[in-house]
């Protein structure tokens, strides 16, 4: 299902004809039609079905709102945690949010870095998942202390007439720098690489509040040898400083629970770990939205067969290292002699009482990805959509198990107690899920979500010239 104005595009110009599965671009293209077919998304109506999105979305947010609320006048007692399971939902969405934000850096900065020019139809769109992610994912540390505004206080570094410093030697204070650090830097580099295609739509724009809005946000960009010279070195130093974050980031979050004594989390195969399960979830969350929105928008043209299956490559490698780090993990335990890490991975997690959670995940994670090993699998638009969805499920269970399963069963017996997220757990995480699609559509339907400007050096003539911009 696409739009009028894609359906009446595609009938009045025969480039749109879907290309082939080695082709990042329909042949056929110059650049004002590459221009014209972008723009034409944010300029054109509202369809129908965004509407029951928001619809959908926004009634989600508003539960948000509802459980933040309940739980700054009630606190964190209104959720499920007990004694030992003092961590709960709280830092498994934080965990899963901040993975989900990891496929737009790699897309973005470190697929540049390497000359991949199939990144240029996904790079925004994936790039602006990050940012959303990571809105979606500072919500649970703030609010798993139950006073957020105390809390914010006391984690920021600065001076005070008390001279109380935060505590450095905790993994909370890493969490502070290394979120801050990627969303800000995420944000820098969205917002870079969006100033030439906020200056195309200023000078295709027909309202004068529109153009000077565009004006104002493309910060004056007039489409020069220098402007184009600037650009290009901050989006590739933007690109250098967000590469080690892709590492740094959810390594410094795996250090939460391996810089303790508690088995099951400390180990160290969990920063090289998390990073892999992160990109990995990313790039099943940008499929998983990018499908649907790539055949209601009719953009087959741009995002195209071979860039679906490079992303479930992708997927299927990071999805075997993950599966590696579950493998290490039972290897850990036994090689080590220590009964209770022996028993929390080797007897709890596949015998316990949260044993469906363990098998969901070898099913979700390790079962589920082995058909992407062959071809006519991932050419297949529904089945790679299918893989996502499930992926992601299994990467929740992934930190389910590791928060709760090494928490509910310790090392004393007498303090082992069972753990269910309440009506506000899940309240307050599907909220933010409602949060994130509603911002995901706000951008799809105002900002030219695929690069105008980075399409173009794929057209024969730019490669002719050198592959430059202008």
């Amino acid at each position: 299902m696409s739009t009028p104005e894609t359906r009446s595009a595609a009938a009045a110009d025969p480039i749109l004809v879907p290309p082939g599965d080695k082709e990042i671009l329909s042949p056929g293209h110059d650049a004002a039609s590459v221009t014209k077919r972008i723009a034409m998304i944010p300029e054109g109506r509202t369809p129908i079905w965004m509407f029951g999105v928001f619809a959908v979305s926004f009634s989600l947010v508003g539960l948000l709102l509802t459980a933040i609320t309940y739980l700054v006048f009630k606190g964190t007692g209104i959720w499920g945690l007990n004694i030992p399971v003092a961590w709960g939902f709280a830092i498994i969405n934080l965990v899963w949010w901040i993975g989900i934000g990891h496929a737009g850096t790699l897309i973005s900065a470190i697929l540049l870095l390497l000359n991949q020019d199939w990144r240029n139809s996904i790079n925004r769109f994936a790039e602006a998942m990050t940012l959303f992610a990571v809105a979606c994912a500072v919500m649970f540390p703030l609010l798993h202390t139950g006073r957020p505004w105390v809390a914010a206080y006391w984690l920021l570094p600065y001076p005070n007439t008390m001279m109380l410093w935060p505590n450095f030697r905790s993994p909370l204070m890493w969490d502070v720098f290394a979120i801050s650090t990627y969303g800000t830097v995420s944000l820098l580099f969205w917002y870079v690489g969006l100033v030439p295609d906020l200056g195309t739509m200023r000078n295709r724009a027909k309202k004068l509040w529109l153009k000077r809005l565009y004006g104002v946000l493309c910060m004056g960009w007039r489409g020069s040898a220098r402007h184009w010279h600037h650009y290009e070195m901050a989006y590739l130093l933007l690109a250098g400083l967000s590469t080690p974050l892709v590492l740094s980031v959810h390594s410094i979050i795996s250090f939460d629970f391996s810089v303790s004594q508690l088995p099951g989390w400390h180990t160290t195969i969990f920063p090289p770990y998390f990073v892999a399960g992160a990109v990995f979830a990313g790039f099943a969350m940008v499929m998983l939205v990018a499908i649907p929105v790539r055949k209601l928008y009719g953009l087959e043209d741009m995002l195209t067969s071979r860039h679906l299956q490079n992303m479930a490559k992708v997927t299927l490698v990071t999805g075997l290292i993950v599966c590696y780090g579950y493998l290490c993990e039972f290897i850990y335990a036994y090689y080590s002699g220590n009964p209770y890490e022996r028993f929390v991975v080797g007897e709890n997690r596949p015998f316990g009482p949260y044993n469906w959670a363990w098998l969901s995940l070898v099913f979700c994670n390790f079962l589920a990805i082995q058909p992407l090993w062959f071809k006519k699998v991932r050419q297949s638009v529904v089945a790679l959509w299918i893989i996502s969805f499930i992926i992601s499920i299994g990467m929740w269970l992934e930190r389910f198990v590791i928060v709760v399963m090494s928490l509910h069963r310790d090392f004393l017996p007498s303090s082992w107690d069972r753990y269910a997220g309440t009506f506000w757990d899940w309240a307050l995480y599907l909220g933010t899920i409602g949060f994130f699609f509603s911002l995901m559509f706000l951008f799809i339907r105002f900002v030219p979500m695929i690069p105008m400007s980075e399409i173009k050096i794929l057209l024969p003539e730019a490669k002719v010239k050198g592959g430059s911009h202008h």
